[in-house]
């Protein structure tokens, strides 16, 4: 029983302590035992904190003992933040962001900090400075990203839960990589303060866990007001979900681009809820094919702004050490900020923005929520797309949406490929209704089982 405790889930793992089946000694020792054996194949950790000697629990609360991996964007105190760049090898931060510091003052630890595409720019997780996670259930495949360390961390129960941040598609697209549950919040459900920015009115923090529940453990301890981030807000107090539910299908994300085998395990996944009593109908998000294109000229732009800091005076150290996808970011957001081209770029993308958060909201006065594929395709081979950056970027293509209108969003395994390649279905719910995302995830795990299969490592 003590070699397998890392292999629980988190709601179980909490229970078990509590109940004191095990100690928390006996699951660290777990959970390092594990990342011992596997860290080698894929590379999941830029950091491990206190792998021999984990510091005395102080705090109570109903974590405790619980150990917990947290994306390298996100600032942890006292210990290395990085971004994954090598322009901050060697950052500590003095302070914690404040979801880690929820989860720590409800007793929850860090067990290290999590391999990214640099500041979190990219899909696949091999733009890190430090090289590319592998994906646990195929290792020459990539793990998604950005947060791909946190996926595979999770994926290969190497924690009990990981966090991440979602500015595209950087949670729910790892976690459909990987076969484990992700959720993007509503943006400004869950505090910025002490993230690395990438882009200010995109980011989002959020739980990468084995389950649906322990992604709403997460959320509900991590959500919230932050006087420190003047985004964040009250999260309002949950409604009761209705019984039977009316599910969109968008046509455009069933089309052309996404491949036969994910629209067919994702197909079966609706039919299944049907079943259950939902309903299933046809719905248009007519300015998906834009979507894209603007988060393409939007992101960028503010990235431009935000990597402004990282001088070699204030923050980092010599500019030459940004990778290239970094550097091709803050580059193509320069230019649409141009005089000149700021019109033509930036303020008609801003403009569209508003368009495709028109169309979810348009949807959303018909239908209770929205599902579809996480990814067009299963996770790619590594390097197979590193030297074709807009083909890398459409990796992206139906999950930014939901970026652009700061809806909620729940990545969760719906099966695998004939060569046991992990898929993932995503559902999407109006601003502050993650409830929503919960119950129809929670049911659709309790009658399937892809969520429970493990990797062979």
């Amino acid at each position: 029983m003590a070699d397998k405790l890392n292999q629980l889930t988190l709601k179980q793992a909490v229970e078990g302590l509590k109940e004191k089946k095990f100690s928390s000694a006996e699951l660290h020792q777990s959970i390092i035992k594990r990342i011992n054996e596997v860290e080698g194949k894929i590379f999941s950790f830029v950091e491990i904190v206190d792998k021999e000697n984990p510091k005395q629990i102080e705090k109570e609360g109903i974590l405790k003992g619980a150990f917990f991996a947290v994306k390298d964007v996100l600032s942890t105190k006292d210990i290395r933040s990085t971004a994954s760049s090598k322009i901050l090898a060697n950052y500590v931060p003095v302070y914690e962001a404040t979801v880690v510091k929820k989860l720590t003052d409800h007793g929850a630890e860090i067990i290290g900090k999590t391999n990214c595409d640099a500041f979190a720019f990219g899909a696949s997780t091999e733009n890190s400075g430090f090289g590319p996670t592998k994906n646990p259930w195929n290792t020459t495949k990539v793990p998604g990203g950005s947060s791909g360390g946190s996926a595979a961390a999770v994926a290969a129960d190497e924690c009990l839960f990981s966090l991440g941040t979602d500015t595209g598609g950087s949670i729910r697209q790892p976690a459909s990589f990987c076969s484990v549950t992700g959720l993007k919040p509503t943006f400004g459900a869950c505090s910025r303060f002490g993230l690395l920015a990438m882009a200010s009115s995109f980011d989002c923090p959020g739980p990468i866990g084995k389950t649906v529940e322990d992604c709403e453990i997460v959320f509900d301890i991590i959500k919230g007001k932050d006087e420190k981030d003047a985004t964040s807000v009250f999260y309002p107090k949950k409604k009761q979900v209705k019984k039977n539910l009316v599910i969109g299908l968008p046509k455009e994300f069933f089309g052309g681009g996404v491949e036969n085998e994910v629209k067919n395990l994702v197909s079966q996944a609706a039919k299944i809820l049907e079943k259950e009593g939902h309903r299933l109908v046809e719905i248009s998000l007519p300015n998906t094919s834009l979507a894209i294109s603007v988060y393409y000229i939007l992101v960028p732009s503010e990235i431009s702004s935000n990597m402004a800091r990282y001088d070699g005076i204030r923050f980092g150290s010599n500019r030459e050490s940004f990778e290239n996808e970094v550097k091709r970011r803050i580059m193509l957001g320069t230019y649409t900020l141009e005089s000149g081209y700021f019109d033509q770029y930036y303020l008609k993308a801003a403009k569209v923005r508003n368009l495709v958060k028109a169309d979810y909201l348009n949807a959303f006065e018909k239908v209770d929520l929205i599902l579809g594929p996480v990814s067009p395709t299963p996770p790619f081979g590594i390097g197979e797309l590193i030297n074709n950056p807009l083909k890398m970027y459409l990796s992206d293509v139906l999950t930014v949406g939901a970026n652009l209108a700061g809806i909620p969003g729940l990545s969760i395994p719906c099966g695998f490929t004939h060569d046991n390649l992990p898929v993932g279905l995503q559902l999407l719910s109006p601003h502050f209704s993650e409830e929503i995302l919960f119950d129809i995830g929670r049911q659709f795990q309790q009658i399937t089982d892809w969520h429970k299969r493990k990797p062979k490592l």
